[in-house]
């Protein structure tokens, strides 16, 4: 027969697990937050966002700068994710339905069964964001991509390598859309990012914060393999077809990425990756690249 210590002896494993609530009707008021996901991600859920997936989840669980509110699972997804919502605090409740009722809630075939309720976190004033940033740091400045896959990979490139925050002007979608969530892997969770009201006064706050910018565009004046870095540099990217607008372009840095065959120009997400990867040593001092706590991807 197993003996059980004494109270104050031995050690006692910790087996706290989530309780799921069990919903049975689509229409339960309890989960009315996920109800027609892909439409009401359109015209917003009050200062909300959905997260989907296992991996995004993982991440949003890892972050203090967004309140959890709630998580929805389906029945078959709650064994593997129980370690990680152990650590949930009690008020925030993970609800689980079968298959059927989750895709009645979310009005379509949710495969991954992993939804997750956060709360938008303020955005800073640009200068505040750019002023807390350390001497050596890597911003991306993002000027009227409207396209929400890009905007995840580019956030997903910028996590990885090391970008300290993002930039987006008012004519840039959504980063917080469950899509462009989905696609950077979690990355816009992790990357601070804030507002600015154009593209020439994200210039003005780069500057003013002692920022070179370097705008990507096949009519740069340099080539990026040969670009040295400032300790403090920006990386501005436009979106595909229009670019930087032309002002942008008198008052930056301007690199271009040779290329073959009579292309011009890569896929924005793509080629901010090339960059980001150049940029996140170039310029550098022997001590190499400073070291970050990223969330694992």
């Amino acid at each position: 027969m197993q003996r059980v210590p004494p109270h104050g002896c031995g050690t006692i494993p910790n087996t706290k697990k989530p309780m799921p609530i069990i919903i049975s009707d689509p229409d339960d008021p309890r989960i009315e937050p996920y109800r027609a996901v892909r439409e009401r991600d359109l015209v917003g859920r009050e200062n909300r966002f959905v997260a989907e997936g296992e991996v995004v989840l993982r991440v949003l669980l890892k972050q203090r700068r967004f309140q959890l509110e709630s998580v929805l699972l389906a029945e078959n997804r709650v064994e593997s994710l129980a370690e990680a919502l152990a650590a949930l605090p009690s008020e925030v409740p993970v609800y689980t339905a079968n298959r059927q009722v989750m895709d009645a809630i979310v009005g379509f075939p949710i495969h991954r069964g992993i939804l997750a309720i956060a709360r938008r976190a303020p955005l800073p004033a640009v200068d505040e964001l750019l002023a807390g940033l350390p001497p050596k740091a890597l911003v991306v400045g993002l000027v009227g991509l409207a396209n929400h896959d890009n905007v995840g990979g580019i956030f997903r490139n910028a996590a990885a390598f090391g970008a300290d925050a993002v930039l987006l002007d008012s004519q840039t979608c959504d980063p917080l859309y469950r899509k462009a969530i989905r696609v950077s892997v979690g990355g816009v969770l992790v990357v601070p990012f804030t507002r600015v009201p154009s593209a020439s006064a994200m210039v003005e706050a780069l500057r003013r914060s002692g920022f070179e910018a370097i705008s990507l565009t096949p009519s740069g004046q340099e080539t990026l393999a040969s670009l040295k870095r400032m300790p403090r540099a920006a990386l501005l990217l436009g979106a595909e077809g229009p670019g930087l607008p032309d002002a942008v372009l008198a008052q930056t840095r301007t690199v271009t990425i040779p290329m073959s065959g009579g292309f011009d120009s890569l896929n924005v997400a793509t080629t901010s990756g090339i960059a980001l990867h150049h940029l996140s040593g170039a310029g550098l001092d022997d001590e190499g690249l400073k070291s970050r706590e990223i969330a694992d991807l």
